[in-house]
């Protein structure tokens, strides 16, 4: 005798858990603009890849005679994937059973999945959606008693963090635990007017009696209090989308730069780009008037493989800019100053940004190209309210403490501690400076005043003997003034950047593979 009659149970059931929390809430969520849990795993991963595990799990009734009547699935989907060829853990929330919430299904799916990602060493995709694993204030009466918090498997999502690549989408309202998933990531995303992320909703916040009051609109409450433009500019998630499709076309190509685990380096890509490339556009890029701004994005466009830059947190920590790209094929990461904000001084945000960003090139063994055009600390009360040297300090420690290969262009200023922080200055120096290189312990242009004051006091004509000053020191603060004491080590014509950093992500790569 067969096994039909067990067969046919399974297929009942997994037809069962294909209903999610049934047609009328999967309805709603659509309702919302929102794909649903199963939709969302088939737009992420390679076509027909994603084996789903613990299908049947959740929470069945039964009539008197102990014969299945229902399923309520478990509200966490999870199993492997490929996405880009490559295997993953992938996994989505269903919100449209009760909010994501534990209490509704079986909170060990969530723990094994995290298990499995850094045991069998695969990046994991979090797609959150609700609470994320996080109870529910019904939860209490139907055990009967309070609880001391605790956060089952917590302990494996910190591994992850060691271990793979972690990637984590909020596709709608996250609080709680969910909030905590998206955060402890690598790479995190918020589409815009579809994703919130809080520690404890408006309702809750209201209920305590905070000075927040949401709005009578209960979407825009949400939105007012943790919506994507606050949290994709305070540096708490990475990026904001429009689309849940371009979320997911950003996880893909995130993890296209990444190795598969710690310890596996990653891949090197097809390069159609002319290594020798030289952009005539470069010669001008730096304009002559030390206070006029040009575009950095612009510059990246031009030295690295074309199409390949890849911005992380554009709109926080704005003085630097963060990106993944290539140099004839090989992944690389980017700090790059961005003159047209704050001049490119580094405040504490960006400070953080930096060193967060430093601390995951070297965690994955991604060679830095650090562009630099950069005049110091923030100064100013402001700025030492927000404890911009204590960031600073950490910021220029990671790149100190960095194993990774690290070249530097100087495009323009480099002045102060934060302009010493463009490299590990006890290292081989792999720098390149431009003939519009300006740098020193501090700008010239600010403290002339002070330095010559007794001269200027006693001069017939105070500005023309500034001038005479100004201009010897014009002479001084050449860049090939420093490049006679080999305090530059290469002076370059800007066109020749592209294929000078080419040569660095070659050697770089090769030491890389020699140490695995």
């Amino acid at each position: 005798m067969g096994w039909d009659k067990e067969l046919e149970e399974l297929r009942h059931r997994e037809a069962l858990a294909e209903q999610m929390g049934g047609a009328d809430k999967v309805a709603r969520q659509h309702g919302r603009g929102k794909m649903d849990a199963r939709a969302r795993l088939a737009a992420l991963c390679d076509e027909g890849s994603f084996r789903e595990i613990g299908k049947i799990a959740g929470r069945g009734s039964y009539d008197e005679d102990g014969n299945l009547t229902g399923v309520l699935p478990a509200p966490f989907l999870f199993g492997k994937a490929l996405v880009n060829g490559r295997p993953v853990v992938a996994t989505a929330d269903d919100f449209t059973i009760r909010g994501g919430a534990a209490d509704a299904g079986i909170s060990r799916k969530m723990v094994q999945a995290e298990k499995m990602a850094h045991e069998l060493k695969l990046p994991i995709i979090r797609m959150i959606d609700g609470t994320g694993g996080g109870g529910s204030v019904k939860t209490l009466e139907q055990i009967g008693a309070t609880y001391i918090p605790a956060v089952p498997g917590w302990s494996d999502v910190v591994k992850n963090l060691d271990t793979v690549p972690v990637v984590a989408l909020a596709l709608g309202p996250t609080a709680g635990l969910g909030a905590a998933r998206t955060v402890a990531s690598h790479y995190s995303v918020m589409v815009k007017g579809l994703s919130q992320i809080f520690a404890a909703g408006p309702a809750v916040v209201d209920g305590l009696g905070e000075a927040y009051k949401g709005s009578t609109d209960h979407q825009q409450a949400k939105e007012d209090l943790g919506g994507s433009e606050i949290h994709t500019r305070n540096g708490v998630v990475d990026d904001e989308v429009g689309s849940e499709a371009e979320a997911f076309a950003r996880a893909r190509h995130f993890l296209s730069f990444m190795p598969e685990h710690v310890g596996q380096l990653a891949r090197r890509s097809l390069c159609t780009d002319p290594v020798h490339r030289r952009e005539d556009a470069l010669s001008a890029l730096v304009p002559r008037d030390p206070k006029a701004v040009y575009s950095m994005r612009r510059c990246m466009e031009m030295v690295f493989d074309q199409g390949t830059v890849f911005e992380i947190g554009r709109m926080w920590g704005r003085a630097c800019i963060t990106a993944l790209a290539r140099l004839d094929g090989w992944p690389v990461m980017v700090l790059a100053s961005d003159p047209s904000y704050l001049g490119g001084s580094w405040e504490a945000k960006t400070s953080e940004k930096v060193e967060r960003f430093v601390k995951l090139a070297d965690q994955f063994r991604l060679p830095i190209v650090h562009l630099v055009d950069n005049p110091g600390f923030m100064i100013g009360r402001e700025a030492e309210m927000a404890g911009t040297i204590r960031y600073g300090v950490q910021a220029m420690n990671a790149i100190y403490k960095a194993s990774v290969p690290l070249a530097s262009v100087v495009l323009r200023r480099a002045y102060g501690i934060a302009g010493s922080a463009m490299s590990n200055a006890e290292t081989y120096q792999y720098r390149y400076c431009w003939p519009s290189g300006d740098w020193g312990s501090l700008p010239i242009a600010g403290g002339l005043e002070v330095a010559y004051k007794s001269e200027l006091e006693a001069a017939d004509d105070p500005v023309a003997e500034l001038e005479a000053i100004r201009a010897r020191l014009d002479k001084v603060t050449s860049p090939f003034r420093s490049a006679e004491r080999f305090n530059v080590e290469d002076i370059i014509d800007p066109r020749d950047t592209r294929p000078l950093l080419c040569e660095f992500a070659s050697l770089a790569w090769r030491r890389l593979e020699a140490e695995s």
